[in-house]
């Protein structure tokens, strides 16, 4: 088998480690169209400066010894294998560089012989790189579960990220259907990764010229949709690894059917792709809003509501936190109001030192009125013209991609577009209002 059988074999074979929101599309260009997403052999990462790179996707080898139930790399299917030289994967990186195809390497593996064995592949694959070529490109490298952790430090020492994929999010399914691993295999290398990330830390400062060890951090990446584990429990989990672990990203895989199974879901099944998007937005608000998992789903809601966003949602069922003022919110609380994001709400707490904010204002900030002006007054006063119905905020909050699923999935009335009760919220205020002046013998 020549080297461009083994890529073609090598790059389809990494394309259902996903790592991005565009997992299970199958698009193909219509004829005389190009772009492709189904094919495979490119992603993308990012920068620490926001830049794209492009990145070779390969497998070392899909000769896996491993038989898990959801891969299609596993030991029983009946697929072609191939697998990679060290030098012969080192040589196609660098050809795809010079001719500035990509800026980096995605590189995984399935287990070949033992976990240390593959890992001492991968390490020889690296170290060409790194040290004969002299590349200094970005490498993502993933570590393998069950190989010594000398290994795994040497790996460490050549990539700029590596992660542990923790695959399924919980023991039970982890038994179920990928018998070769355990939680244990999988959280060891993942601690070890992240004490030597904060040795690091400290050698490099009081050592100039000490050698980095996965500067850019370690993410994980599990599966959704395979089993029966609930949007609740897999950012639970999420969260507890963001806590534990100080993982840069987890990463949700929307689960694609590769094998007729009882256990799994049948073949025919979409890959839940906006559950796969709802989680990503409840990531962004744990990482970077203040949220916490408890906060945005509990024992009694445990899946997101797939018309809103989460954010949206939570603000829909805390409307008695609403309005807060912009020009006196702390910067906590102006992250939680739909339409502000991370960027706005910093510009509001530095402009308003200067100024008094009005809604004019806070459109050249970059503040979303559509959303935002049913949550926020300005010095007291709330926007013109507003309708504060809880249709009329629901239909703000919706998309017009999402209004057309909800008009779709629910037969439009002309009392449609309601979640909640029909009660309008301004009619029941004044309705109160009037009822304390008929009490106090105002009317």
């Amino acid at each position: 088998m020549d080297v461009f059988d083994k890529l073609k074999i090598l790059t389809d074979a990494a394309k259902y480690d996903v790592a991005c929101t565009s997992s299970g599309v199958n698009k193909k260009p219509s004829p005389g169209g190009i772009g492709s997403a189904a094919a495979a052999g490119i992603c993308h990462s990012f920068a620490a400066d926001g830049r794209c790179i492009a990145l070779l996707k390969v497998l070392l080898s899909n000769a896996c010894t491993y038989d898990c139930q959801y891969c299609v790399n596993r030991r029983s299917n009946d697929t072609r294998r191939a697998s990679f030289t060290p030098r012969e994967l080192a040589d196609l990186t660098m050809n795809f560089y010079r001719r500035n195809y990509i800026e980096g390497l995605f590189v995984s593996s399935g287990i070949v012989k033992s976990p240390d064995y593959t890992c001492e592949q991968m390490i020889e694959t690296l170290r060409i790189l790194r040290q004969e070529y002299r590349f200094s490109g970005y490498i993502h490298a993933k570590a393998i579960p069950g190989a010594d952790n000398g290994l795994t430090h040497r790996l460490g020492l050549l990539t700029d990220r590596m992660s542990v994929n923790i695959e399924l999010p919980s023991q039970n399914s982890l038994q179920l259907l990928a018998p070769d691993k355990s939680k244990q295999s999988i959280l060891a290398p993942m601690g070890y990764i992240q004490n030597r990330i904060q040795e690091n830390t400290s050698d490099i400062v009081r050592y100039r010229h000490a050698p980095k060890f996965a500067p850019a951090g370690q993410s994980t990446q599990m599966i959704i949709g395979a089993t029966p584990e609930t949007d609740f429990q897999i950012l639970n989990l999420a969260e507890s690894l963001y806590r534990k672990y100080k993982l840069k990203r987890v990463f949700f895989s929307a689960y694609i059917p590769v094998s007729e199974n009882s256990i799994l879901p049948a073949l025919d099944t979409k890959p839940p792709l906006w559950r796969e998007h709802r989680l990503y937005q409840a990531d962004w608000l744990l990482r970077f809003y203040g949220f916490t998992a408890s906060e945005l789903l509990d024992q009694e809601k445990q899946s997101f509501n797939p018309y809103l966003d989460p954010k949206c949602n939570w603000a829909l069922n805390h409307l008695g936190y609403f309005p807060i003022d912009v020009n006196r919110a702390p910067l906590s609380d102006l992250l939680r109001v739909p339409g502000i994001g991370v960027n706005s709400a910093k510009r509001i707490v530095t402009a308003r030192r200067t100024a008094t904010l009005d809604f004019d204002g806070l459109k050249k900030l970059g503040v979303v009125l559509k959303r935002a002006r049913y949550f926020i007054t300005c010095n007291g006063k709330k926007s013109d013209g507003l309708i504060l119905t809880e249709s009329a905020i629901l239909r703000s909050l919706m998309s017009e991609k999402t209004q057309e699923m909800y008009r779709h999935d629910v037969p439009w009335q002309s009392e449609q577009l309601s979640l909640f009760p029909e009660t309008p919220l301004l009619a029941a205020q004044e309705l109160r209002e009037d009822m304390v002046k008929c009490l106090t013998g105002q009317i």
